[in-house]
C-alpha cells in the first residue's frame, strides 16, 4: 500500500460523542478546512465503533477529503469473542487507520507488547494501517528508562515484521506522564524521542525503513504547542485527544503551518 508523506494529524476522540454528536464535529469540522489544508496534511478521525458508520457516511457522501481511523481492534478475524471487533469489519466500513496499543489500553485493560504485535499483524493484513502507540510513565522517565522502555516497546509491537512493512506503520510517542494532565513534552523532548524511535527502526529493519516510517506525537497536544512540535525534523504528525472534540482547537492544529515561527 502507498501514500504519501503528508503530516499525519489524528483525532482519537476516546469515548466521547454519539452517532449524532460525531455527525456534527465531522460537518463542521469540514467547514472549518479548506483545501490548502488538506494538501497539507492527512487527517483521521478515530471516533467510537458505534459512530463509524455515520462517519463513513458522512464522508463518502460529501465527499469529503477526512480519512476514517478506529481506536481498536480485535487480533481475530472472527469466533466467540463478545463485544469485539475485528480487522476484517473495520476494513468494510473503509477504515484506514487503526490506533493499536494506546497507553490507556496497556493500562487499563493490560495489554501486552505481543497483544500490540497480533494486532498490527491483523490490521496490515485487512489492508489498513497501524498507528503503534509507545511511550514511558513518569516513573520510568524520571529513573532514566524512558528509552529502554520505548525500545522495549517497539522490539515487541514490531516484532515479525517484514522491513517493506514499515512504510504502512505509524508510530506514535505518547509519554504516559502527559495524557490528560495538562503536561506537554517539550518540542526538544518529543524531536529526542521521535528520532530514538527512528534509529531504533533503523536497527531493526534498516536505513529504507526508518525514512519510511512516520512517527506522531500525541499528549495534550493543543493549538499552542502543535506548530512547535510539528516543526520538529522527526515528529511526522501528532496523535490528538481533548483537543480533537473541540472543532476550531483542532482545524487550529490542522492549520497548525499558519501559526509556526
Amino acid at each position: 500500500m502507498s501514500h504519501d508523506r503528508k503530516p499525519l494529524i489524528s483525532g482519537n476522540w476516546k469515548m466521547n460523542c454519539n452517532h449524532f454528536e460525531a455527525i456534527q464535529i465531522v460537518q463542521r469540522l469540514a467547514y472549518a478546512l479548506d483545501k490548502d489544508d488538506h494538501e497539507a496534511v492527512e487527517v483521521s478521525l478515530h471516533p467510537p465503533f458505534t459512530s463509524l458508520r455515520s462517519v463513513q457516511t458522512v464522508i463518502q457522501s460529501d465527499r469529503l477529503p477526512l480519512v476514517l481511523g478506529a481506536q481498536n481492534v480485535h487480533p481475530d478475524p472472527e469466533g466467540a469473542f463478545t463485544g469485539e471487533i475485528s480487522a476484517g469489519m473495520l476494513a468494510k466500513l473503509d477504515v484506514t487507520y487503526v490506533i493499536v496499543g494506546h497507553s490507556e489500553r496497556r493500562v487499563h485493560s493490560g495489554e501486552t507488547d505481543g497483544d500490540v504485535n497480533r494486532k498490527t499483524k491483523a490490521v496490515l493484513a485487512a489492508g489498513m494501517l497501524p498507528i503503534v502507540c509507545v511511550g514511558e510513565d513518569l516513573d520510568e522517565r524520571s529513573s532514566g528508562r524512558a528509552e529502554s522502555r520505548v525500545a522495549e516497546q517497539l522490539a515487541g509491537s514490531l516484532d515479525g515484521l517484514k522491513a517493506e512493512a514499515l512504510a504502512d506503520v505509524v508510530v506514535a510517542y505518547e509519554p504516559l506522564w502527559a495524557i490528560g494532565t495538562g503536561e506537554t513534552a517539550t518540542p526538544d523532548d518529543a524531536q529526542k524521542m521521535a528520532a530514538f524511535v527512528r534509529a531504533q527502526i533503523g536497527e531493526r529493519f534498516g536505513g529504507a525503513a526508518a525514512a519510511a516510517v512516520r512517527i506522531q506525537y500525541g499528549g495534550s497536544v493543543k493549538p499552542g504547542n502543535a506548530p512547535d512540535l510539528l516543526a520538529q525534523p522527526d515528529v511526522d504528525g501528532v496523535l490528538v485527544g481533548g483537543a480533537s472534540l473541540q472543532v476550531e482547537d483542532f482545524a487550529r492544529i490542522v492549520k497548525y503551518r499558519l501559526y509556526q515561527a
